[in-house]
């Protein structure tokens, strides 16, 4: 995730510190992103500073600590106007945990797969419900807005796969050998120990 490119968009403003840029990067992307984490927009800033893109200054206070400033440089400015002309391409494939809990489901056969698929219909449908809400919300904030409406329309496709897993993956699954109950001890091809007499 390139956080670093969002921290130069946010110096390309003007020099920040570091609780301002944190503040500043979640009012401008709303409450759907969820909070970023301090110690990492440090080490962010760090890497920005070791390769050039940002400069740290310190900032003497009277009634206060001392307050670190981050300023952009010129290469700073160049990396992020390069960054922004270059379209992003997933680079490693589609990998989401809902396609390999299908996987488990469809081994587990038919009836781990019709409960795992309706759990998460269910999951799908609260989720844009509280999308909606947020959406309703931050109506007045367009970048904000635009990111639940990607959140709404990625939610809405899980659902549209979900509605049709259990259809396509029913035969897979109706050929699953049932898993072993629990604390079952599994078969070994031969007979078990007499339990009086030992092997």
């Amino acid at each position: 995730m390139p956080l670093s490119h969002a921290v130069l968009a946010l110096l390309a403003e003007g020099p920040s510190h570091g609780y301002e840029l944190k503040s500043r990067f979640e009012a401008a992307i709303g409450p759907q992103w969820g909070g970023l984490n301090i110690g990492h927009l440090y080490q962010i800033l760090d890497r920005l500073v070791r390769d050039g893109h940002v400069t740290r200054s310190h900032v003497t206070q009277n009634d206060r600590p001392d307050k670190t400033l981050y300023e952009l440089t010129g290469g700073g400015a160049e990396e992020l106007s390069s960054w922004v002309a270059t379209p992003h391409v997933r680079a490693s494939g589609f990998r989401d945990e809902m396609f390999l809990k299908l996987l488990a489901a469809t081994r587990l056969g038919a009836g781990a797969l019709s409960d795992y698929t309706s759990a998460q219909r269910q999951a799908c449908l609260s989720d844009l419900a509280g999308l909606t809400r947020l959406r309703r919300e931050n109506a007045a904030d367009p970048l904000v807005a635009l990111l639940v409406d990607a959140a709404i329309a990625h939610t809405k496709a899980d659902l549209q796969v979900i509605d049709g897993a259990e259809r396509r993956l029913a035969p897979l699954a109706g050929q699953a050998r049932p898993a072993p109950a629990a604390g079952a001890v599994p078969e070994t091809g031969g007979e078990a120990p007499d339990a009086a007499t030992g092997p």
